[in-house]
């Protein structure tokens, strides 16, 4: 009977316990779960399930060590939200896998993906030909994000017989958090001097007075600054 006792106690302490840091630890688990968040999460339950099963653990110890390792989590997710390096360490970056309608075979390499892993995850956004894809962005979490051609988004067009212009750039990030992307500049065939033109027709003199600014389709400068 004591046992028994025992182990109810431990299963309610190990619950009310793990309930409580996975709601401090932010919907972010659950909605936007990267490779890291999906393994600490799975590390956090294991704790919990060895506390309530081994019974050569005690119930503070097993309490201290989820909530240290709680404790590392937010200040992992802290220094990933502050500092971009970190982030891109622990969440990884947006891939391009298909640039204006081609596959990018070295991309799809560094992902380890393949051809049919490709187009399921394309068959996953209602997209069932590689044909009417303009670009595809693999995301952190593994979801593919899909831009089709626009002769496919608008079918009015396609059955008036228009001649629809495809769009010169793929919308990305140029400026985050004050710091400019130069990757970015050059992917898009941009310079700093450009940018430093775009930013001085906004009235801006500095990049580290924009918050966020990304490249339109028609090649203008979307700018959102400081507040």
């Amino acid at each position: 009977m004591e046992r028994i006792w025992d182990t109810v106690i431990r299963t309610l302490v190990g619950f009310a316990v793990l309930l409580l840091l996975t709601r401090l630890a932010g919907k972010k688990q659950i909605g936007q779960m990267t490779v890291f968040t999906y393994i600490t999460g799975i590390a956090l339950g294991n704790m919990a399930g060895d506390m309530i099963i081994h019974k050569d653990v005690e119930i503070m110890d097993g309490v201290i060590g989820m909530a240290l390792w709680s404790v590392l989590i937010f200040l992992m997710e802290y220094l990933s939200l502050n500092l971009p390096g970190v982030r891109v360490l622990l969440d990884g970056e947006p891939v391009l896998v298909i640039k204006k309608g081609v596959v990018q075979a070295k991309e799809l390499k560094k992902m380890r993906l393949n051809m049919d892993d490709l187009t399921m995850l394309l068959r996953e956004k209602d997209v069932f030909s590689l044909r009417d894809v303009q670009y595809a962005i693999l995301e952190p979490h593994g979801e593919l994000s899909v831009v089709k051609k626009v002769i496919k988004q608008q079918a009015s067009k396609e059955d008036l017989n228009l001649q629809p212009q495809e769009p010169d750039y793929l919308p990305g990030e140029i400026i985050t958090d004050g710091k400019v992307i130069v990757r970015n500049l050059r992917e898009f065939g941009k310079s700093e001097e450009w940018l430093r033109g775009q930013l001085s027709a906004q009235n801006i003199s500095s990049a580290k007075d924009v918050l966020y600014a990304e490249l339109e389709e028609d090649g203008t400068l979307f700018v959102q600054k400081r507040r």
